[in-house]
């Protein structure tokens, strides 16, 4: 991806979204665009108006941790778009490959090992499943597999969790709060661009989504990111009914730019019922049973 114009948009976007009142300067009169004027974020960062304009040009390239640091603070970024920008000035000193080495396999390429997926069929009273950056899902226990059954039925999905949000009717369904999944859905990808600026796997699945989808190019367009890394879902699965998960992502330190999450059910609820209901179809899926049907 053109790196200055991620980095010219990104820091556009964040401007744009800080009012005068929220950085703690007077409104004034007659403002043409919303958000903060360019000097007035130069100020914030205590560095030239000409400085700060060459930054948002998109050069970031050489610019000190310190300065980027103050630019971060002046456009109250959160801990994901600090993060973010960070990774946009490594990828423009061309050092994002020495400072965080990734093992940049396709999903092909890349296998589960014993271990793992042991780990992960040990895993009962919850989906748990691996997935990259741009949102494969490349290993999962037998529940997460059930839980997941319709991204894996359709096999344009490619088991892509990001193609069957924006490309396959049945996510509508799925997700009761759709359009936060899909904001949800777009920020871990253009979050991962940041990461892996040169993942051409990810180029063509942003390039395929914005082809295929306004609310996906409607979204990457506003440039947000995020950490995903723990909290609480709806979901509606087809044959089990309404679900409210809890889930935690965690990050493999075997397996630098993967993540291991694990949904889990409040117990004692409804959702944990379901839960079990649903562990008790996987475990008989093999020898073709009827799907249970929820009530509702």
């Amino acid at each position: 991806m053109d790196n200055q114009a991620e980095v010219r948009e990104f820091l556009t976007s964040r401007r744009s979204k800080i009012t005068p009142e929220q950085a703690g300067l007077p409104s004034g009169p007659r403002r043409r665009v919303p958000g903060l004027r360019r000097s007035e974020v130069a100020a914030l960062a205590q560095v030239s108006v000409e400085y700060y304009a060459k930054l948002e040009r998109g050069n970031l390239a050489g610019v000190s941790p310190a300065v980027l640091e103050a630019v971060a603070r002046a456009l109250r970024l959160d801990d994901a778009e600090r993060a973010h920008l960070m990774n946009l000035a490594q990828a423009a000193d061309g050092s994002d490959a020495i400072t965080r080495p990734r093992r940049r396999r396709t999903k092909d390429q890349w296998k589960p090992h014993r271990s793992l997926q042991w780990t992960l069929d040990a895993i009962t009273a919850g989906p748990a499943f691996v997935r990259n950056g741009r949102m494969d899902l490349l290993a999962a226990n037998q529940l997460a597999r059930a839980f997941y059954a319709d991204v894996y039925a359709n096999p344009h999905n490619q088991a892509n969790l990001a193609r069957f949000q924006f490309l396959d009717p049945a996510s509508r369904r799925f997700y009761p709060d759709w359009d936060l999944a899909a904001d949800v859905a777009v920020a871990i990808l253009r979050t991962e661009a940041g990461r892996n600026p040169h993942d051409k796997d990810l180029h063509d699945l942003v390039g395929e989504l914005s082809t295929r989808s306004d609310a996906f190019r409607t979204r990457w367009g506003a440039h947000n990111v995020r950490h995903h890394g723990t909290g609480t879902k709806r979901f509606h699965h087809e044959a089990v009914g309404d679900l409210t998960l809890a889930y935690e992502g965690l990050e493999m330190a075997a397996e630098p730019g993967l993540t291991l999450t694990i949904y889990t059910a409040e117990p004692g609820t409804a959702s944990e019922e379901s839960l079990r209901l649903l562990a008790s179809w996987a475990a008989t899926a093999q020898t073709h049973a009827p799907a249970p049907h929820s009530s509702d």
